[in-house]
């Protein structure tokens, strides 16, 4: 048995619930968030490699240049996206707002 991080993380229904007390509602909101860490991401990594690219002719130098092959190792090794994303919710770090169901049906109750 290995020891690296286990691809998959059980997490509690309520845990993730209980920020929005809504269940979907809370992973509509990690799934955004996922998705901009997810973008972030490959800009930053497209960013470094297009750098070596610049300055290197040779398509074969390039995927051969150990530098640039640390860099993409360094962002297979990180977190996915959803997972940081979950983290980031449940210690309470995303800001959201949830509009508010209905204002209408308050206005109706007061007549």
């Amino acid at each position: 048995m290995h020891h690296s991080t286990a691809a998959l993380v059980t997490r509690d229904n309520k845990e993730i619930a209980e920020p929005t007390s809504n269940i979907y509602e809370s992973i509509v909101i990690i799934g955004k968030r996922a998705r901009q860490i997810s973008s972030n991401q490959k800009e930053e990594l497209n960013g470094k490699l297009a750098e070596f690219a610049s300055s290197v002719d040779n398509l074969e130098e390039i995927f051969e240049n150990r530098e640039q092959i640390e860099i993409s190792k360094f962002y297979e090794r990180m977190p996915k996206p959803s997972s940081s994303a979950t983290d980031q919710f449940l210690n309470g770090e995303l800001n959201f707002r949830i509009p508010e169901e209905e204002e209408v049906k308050d206005t109706e109750s007061e007549l």
